[in-house]
């Protein structure tokens, strides 16, 4: 079952200094508990694919169906969490108060709240902070509060845009497995950009490899590997063959691109 579908999708903006095309024959299909990594050269369109899904940008030609629905019905049946770069918390808001933040614009009803908030916040594992402000919080952890405010209405599909980006490597490591880890055990479909190889690799049941702009498809990798992932993976023969694929879809992007 395709949860995210997309065919010939094409994107172009419209600039003063001329048309930017930003997405060209895209035609992609994600399916239902798929953990799907975008990865690509800065510029080559991943984010703007991720906002297309998200119905925050309109494509210009080809279809797009998110759940069924169009993008726009889906953003507006609220059928995804949106994970940023930053993590985008109010300072002025305790941790349980962002997290709770979508759940009152929704209009949840407020005996449901603190069990909701209470649920995703075990989920990501910071359990005990619902009364720190974000500055009290490392940045792994303010990452993991945005994540617990994505979760916090249920939906189905979580989109990530490069969420660990501005993280440093060991703290890095430590999120991809916890990431991993509620990807298990939630089942919901993950579409997540990344600029690093090891992290799609490591993460994701498929890669989607981008060229430069125009944004297109070089490559879908489908990836042989458990889905239960130690670390130490890292260093098998199958982990640095997909890896070194990966690397050839991006050369032959960057080919394809001249």
């Amino acid at each position: 079952m395709s949860v995210i579908e997309a065919k010939k999708l094409e994107l172009t903006f419209q600039t003063n200094d001329g048309p930017v095309h930003a997405l060209a024959d895209v035609n992609l299909e994600i399916a239902k508990g798929d953990f799907v990594s975008f990865i690509g050269p800065s510029g080559c369109g991943k984010t703007t694919f991720l906002r297309c899904i998200a119905g925050l940008e309109t494509p210009t030609g080809g279809t797009l169906s998110v759940n069924g629905m169009t993008a726009d019905e889906a953003r507006r049946s609220r059928a995804y969490g949106y994970v940023f770069q930053a993590a985008g918390l109010y300072p002025w808001r305790t941790i349980a108060g962002n997290v709770r933040l979508p759940l009152e614009i929704m209009g949840y009803p407020k005996a449901e709240l603190s069990d909701r908030v209470a649920r995703v916040l075990e989920l990501v594992e910071l359990s005990g902070f619902e009364k720190k402000y974000p500055w009290q919080l490392s940045g792994g952890m303010q990452q993991r509060a945005s994540i617990a405010r994505a979760l916090a209405f249920d939906a189905d599909i979580l989109l990530m845009d490069e969420p660990f980006g501005a993280l440093d490597e060991i703290v890095r490591d430590h999120l991809n497995e916890q990431l991993l880890s509620l990807w298990a055990r939630t089942e919901k479909t993950i579409a997540f950009v990344t600029h690093s190889i090891p992290e799609a690799v490591y993460l994701s049941t498929k890669i989607v490899v981008m060229s430069p702009r125009p944004g297109r498809i070089t490559d879908v990798i489908d990836s042989p590997l458990p889905k239960d992932r130690p670390l130490d993976i890292r260093d098998s023969k199958e982990f640095l063959e997909i890896a070194h694929r990966v690397r050839e879809g991006l050369r032959a992007g960057h080919a394809y691109d001249e």
